[in-house]
């Protein structure tokens, strides 16, 4: 009898082992999805009951346990943890608009303000601390002096937000939540909307931070440091962790966002490569987002130069590129026979010879107490625990503006200089060198498009130019967490209140500080309306400088003062994105779950609107294809109640490309009407020419210039 009984219990054993081996096996072969469905017209109890019986019907009735996150208060939809076979199930669902994988995305000031034209006493509208930025990023640091409340008053009586997990909100921070929906934590993670990371802080800083005086990155960049909007209101969204950005995270971020009652969202994250739109938790939570008046600003990422590398394609997104500024940093060596070599670091002493500077290959008892010459770019982190005492780094490029800090005194040298360098080696027994303190100068060539920004043209949405326009992005000095290492390497304990990185995350703020900037001054304005304030008034930017002309720069570079006053905007609404979708071969029925208005029809849309009133114009064509398209554009006009605006062409002589305006006289009599217009644009790039050539069409009352490129390019 003891025998059997052994042997039913071992038997129940196995079988649990088996189940459990069988479970394991399923949970392995699951990832993590996102539900869309569009606008949201159920209540909270209704919409998570179907979510549940929409799960339960693919995965079975312990579906629940496979759910991560439910959307319903500014769109519709759910996260789950399912197979492809399910997914593909669910996207088949009723009321489904599309079922994709949740993404991991990446993160992507004193000069840089003063560089736009832009000045500390600018004058400032008295709502300015009535305007709330959300910033979807990696958290914030709430003790630095950037975030201080001294003087604010309490929020606006329209915040709807909180502040999770004991963080210390004050008047100027108002809201803070963190989102992890697989609640999968690095050790280095905080656990609230606290950040650790730098990033988040950076960003936030330079948007909306205080002014801070003799703000400095290690006696580097002294200055004031400030945000575009220094009295505004932050809200925090802590979507970005240690292993990324999830798209799940991105829509809890967004929903919140909106739900809470901000009035633009900065975020300088995404992908880089582009993906279609409503299968982008980006493009989905701004879309809703522009439904609600609440601009998005974002950044292009940094993987260029090489083209269609941008992952920001949507049309009612404002996507920034970065650009370099004046004043910016070299580090000059002093060589011991006097030659002086001007380029990127800091101090010491005596030089050796090294190759690479991988791990393993220097010779601790040769190097240190040393300067030491390495072939090629790297962390400083080998040079350092091999004791060297600085480091002369040949780099070849492209990425010469994305030189980081460095644990030891550090100056990058072009082959050039580093050849001169081993020279000077080569002919003395006795080589010294001194690696200067860094310092500022000025670059004649500035601004220009930084080598690692995104380029267009946009993959997705071949008719719509991207990125929108270029911003500072290149050595930006703002707030930095002191928990947060400014190297990334082990054993550099240093801690600074301000820190000096480049990207386009940095750029994407500064867009942000200026649109929230023309929002305390026309509150009423809709988003498409600032984000052409910002385009139509961008400085022209130098094709011969930025090979890839506007899929690099965009309208070109951001230009605060004439943003505020353009005299036109290019105004456009939901309805006139809806249109564009339903161009973009979404259906009808799509349409309607989109947006939950059931009388949406993408015939009778298309009927009404032949084009969406973007302030730019794209056409893709081929080699020796001969060009010729008739586009429909309104402006509105937000300058002089009687003024009178004459078009103006701009085109390569010797492009073949034309250029027509019809009529090319607009007479306006009051504030806020609107005139329409067509451009013809005809065009042949031969198969020998640059494949972009692109003119322009700038409105002139003599006060205002509202300035439109027109590309004709090959692909």
């Amino acid at each position: 009898m003891a025998n059997k009984v052994f042997l039913v219990s071992s038997l129940c054993c196995f079988v649990l082992l088996l189940s459990n081996s069988i479970q394991a096996d399923s949970d392995d072969n699951r990832k993590v999805y996102v539900v869309y469905m569009g606008h949201n017209t159920r209540d909270d109890i209704s919409a998570s009951s179907l979510h549940l019986s929409m799960l339960q019907q693919v995965t079975g009735r312990d579906g629940g346990r496979h759910m991560l996150k439910r959307y319903t208060k500014s769109f519709h939809g759910f996260s789950a943890r399912l197979t492809q076979e399910e997914a593909q199930k669910l996207s088949g669902m009723e009321g489904v608009v599309s079922v994709f994988p949740s993404r991991k995305n990446k993160v992507a000031t004193t000069s840089s303000w003063d560089f736009l034209g832009f000045p500390l006493k600018v004058n400032r509208s008295t709502t300015e601390s009535d305007i709330i930025i959300g910033v979807l990023d990696t958290g914030i640091w709430p003790e630095s002096p950037s975030f201080s409340d001294q003087g604010y008053g309490p929020p606006p009586a329209k915040w709807k937000g909180i502040c999770e997990a004991n963080f210390p909100c004050n008047n100027k921070i108002i809201g803070a939540r963190h989102f992890k929906a697989d609640g999968i934590y690095d050790p280095k993670d905080l656990k609230s909307p606290r950040d650790s990371e730098g990033h988040g802080t950076h960003t936030a800083s330079t948007a909306a931070g205080n002014t801070v005086r003799n703000a400095n990155m290690l006696g580097l960049h002294s200055g004031t440091a400030r945000g575009g909007v220094p009295r505004a209101r932050i809200a925090v969204y802590k979507v970005c962790w240690t292993d990324g950005c999830s798209d799940v995270d991105f829509l809890s971020g967004f929903e919140d966002a909106i739900a809470d009652g901000v009035d633009i969202i900065t975020a300088s994250i995404g992908f880089p490569s582009a993906v279609e739109l409503f299968e982008d938790g980006l493009a989905i939570g701004s879309f809703h987002a522009m439904r609600k008046g609440i601009l998005t600003v974002q950044s292009a990422m940094n993987e260029g130069p090489n083209p269609q590398t941008l992952g920001s394609v949507a049309p009612w997104i404002l996507t920034v590129a970065a650009g370099t500024k004046n004043p910016d940093l070299i580090t000059p060596i002093r060589l011991g026979n006097n030659m002086f070599m001007p380029e990127m670091y800091r101090i010491s002493w005596l030089v050796s010879m090294a190759q690479t500077c991988i791990r393993n290959s220097l010779d601790k008892n040769l190097v240190e107490g040393k300067i030491i010459l390495c072939d090629q770019i790297s962390t400083g982190e080998v040079e350092m625990l091999a004791g060297a005492v600085g480091s002369i780094m040949r780099y070849d490029g492209p990425y010469f503006e994305f030189i980081r800090s460095y644990p030891l005194p550090v100056s990058v040298v072009n082959p050039d200089q580093a050849t001169n360098i081993i020279r000077y080696i080569r002919s003395t027994r006795n080589a010294t060198a001194v690696i200067m303190k860094s310092e500022d100068v000025t670059n004649s060539s500035s601004p220009y498009v930084a080598s690692f920004s995104s380029r267009g043209p946009n993959p997705i949405n071949k008719n719509i130019l991207k990125p929108d326009l270029t911003a500072p992005g290149v050595r930006i000095l703002a707030a930095w967490p002191p928990v947060a290492p400014i190297t990334q390497i082990e054993g550099d304990r240093r801690a600074v209140p301000f820190n000096m990185i480049s990207g386009t995350s940095m750029a994407c703020p500064h867009v942000t500080g200026i649109a929230t900037y023309i929002k305390t001054f026309n509150p009423t304005w809709s988003p498409s309306a600032i984000k052409s304030a910002l385009m139509t008034t961008a400085s022209p930017m130098s094709a011969q400088i930025n090979i890839d002309a506007e899929f690099a720069y965009g309208a070109g570079y951001l230009n605060p003062m004439k943003a505020l006053k353009p005299g036109l905007v290019y105004d456009a609404g939901e309805v006139d994105y809806v249109t564009f979708l339903c161009q973009q071969d979404y259906s009808s029925k799509d349409i309607r779950i989109i947006t939950g208005v059931n009388s949406s029809s993408c015939s009778q849309l298309m009927e009404q609107t032949k084009d969406l009133n973007y302030p730019t114009i794209v056409i893709p064509t081929l080699y020796n294809e001969a060009v010729d398209f008739n586009f429909s554009r309104t402006v509105t006009n937000v300058g002089s109640a009687t003024s009178t605006y004459r078009a103006l062409i701009t085109q390569p002589r010797v492009s073949g490309l034309r250029i027509q305006v019809q009529p090319n006289v607009l007479h306006f009599e009051e504030y806020g009407q609107k005139l329409s217009f067509k451009v013809s644009v005809q065009a042949t790039i031969q198969g020998q020419e640059n494949s972009i050539v692109s003119g322009g069409l700038t409105w002139d009352d003599g006060v205002h210039q509202v300035r439109s490129p027109i590309v004709v390019h090959v692909p």
